[in-house]
This record gives C-alpha cells, sequence and structure tokens, in this order.
C-alpha cells in the first residue's frame, strides 16, 4: 500500500501534470499503480480488466490533471475514489452484458465501497495507530510483539490496537458484516 503524500506533494504533482511533464506521470503511476489495480480487481475479479481500468485511469490523470483539487483532499483518496467509480461502472457495464447477476454485481459493489473506506481510514489515521494495526495485522503480531516492535507499552500498544480497529469499523455499510481484512488476525491484539 502506497503512504500517503504529504500535501505539498499533492500540489506540486498536479501543478506537474498541468504542465504535461511526461516524468510526473510516470511517477505517479510508480507510487499509486499498485493502488488502482489492486482496487480495481477488487472490484472486477479480473486481472484483464484490472489492467485496462489501471491504463485508463492514469489516462484520464493525464488528460485531465485539472480534475483533481488539492483542497478536496489527498490526491490517493481522489486517485482511488476515480478508479472504485471507473471500476463500479465497467463491473455493472458486464452485468448488462449478462456476465454477472445483479446481486452479484451490488455485492461486489458493497464490498469495493468498503474497502475504499477503509483504505481512506487506515490512510487518513495518525502514524501511531497505522503502525499498530500493520504490526497486529501484516506482521501478525499480537498487541505483546507490537508493543515490543513499537517501542511503548503493552497497555499503549493495546489501545493504539483498539482505536484503529474502531476506526475502521466504521468503514463497514450500517448492518454490514466485517471485512475479511479485519478478521481474527487483526482482532487479536486486543486479547
Amino acid at each position: 500500500m502506497a503512504t500517503p503524500a504529504p500535501p505539498r506533494w499533492d500540489r506540486k504533482m498536479q501543478q506537474r501534470l498541468a504542465r504535461g511533464e511526461e516524468a510526473a506521470l510516470a511517477e505517479l503511476y510508480d507510487r499509486y499503480a499498485s493502488l488502482v489495480h489492486s482496487l480495481a480487481h477488487r472490484v472486477m475479479d479480473d486481472d484483464e480488466a484490472a489492467d485496462l481500468i489501471t491504463r485508463e485511469v492514469f489516462g484520464y490523470i493525464w488528460e485531465n490533471p485539472d480534475a483533481y483539487d488539492p483542497q478536496n483532499g489527498p490526491m490517493r483518496s481522489w486517485i482511488a475514489a476515480l478508479t472504485q467509480r471507473h471500476a463500479v461502472y465497467q463491473l455493472r457495464q458486464y452485468e448488462n452484458r449478462g456476465r454477472s447477476t445483479p446481486a452479484e454485481v451490488e455485492a461486489r459493489v458493497r464490498e469495493a465501497n468498503t474497502a475504499a473506506r477503509a483504505d481512506f481510514i487506515v490512510t487518513s489515521m495518525p502514524t501511531p495507530l497505522r503502525a499498530a494495526l500493520e504490526l497486529a495485522y501484516r506482521e501478525r503480531l499480537d498487541y505483546r510483539e507490537a508493543a515490543a516492535g513499537l517501542g511503548v507499552s503493552e497497555d499503549e500498544a493495546r489501545r493504539r490496537l483498539r482505536l484503529g480497529l474502531q476506526l475502521l469499523s466504521t468503514a463497514m455499510e450500517p448492518g454490514g458484516r466485517p471485512d475479511a481484512s479485519l478478521d481474527q488476525h487483526a482482532r487479536r491484539g486486543l486479547r
């Protein structure tokens, strides 16, 4: 997962893209292509479709650099939202061609919306909370091991994990189930 860029980086990138700097597009692609592809793949569940959407999203950014307004939030969030909208549109087009049932499409759309909200929440949360969650989930550490890795007390690690998980739980739609990414591996840090 690409880390969020500082707001100044976002403004400068938007200005460079607006001037038509090909190097800026390459830099942006290097930073966010994996995010775009993974979000598109999550919606489409197809590598070729995700590849196509990735190319189309960066093509749109190149042709419309002024569509991004730094005052509306980080470029990463804008790119993620752009990707999600495009992927959902493509998924609904596939549905119209009889490749998926309406129920399958809507389930994928709900899943993609939850994933996009969770991604935004994680990238927006304070670094200490994000670091604790990454250790607990990605490294599969419990709160004691996370505390040692972070250089904080076990109580502080537990507090950070609890708060981070509470923030992530807001990504779910009302009445929805927790996303699989918030499974027992992330929750075990609270024991």
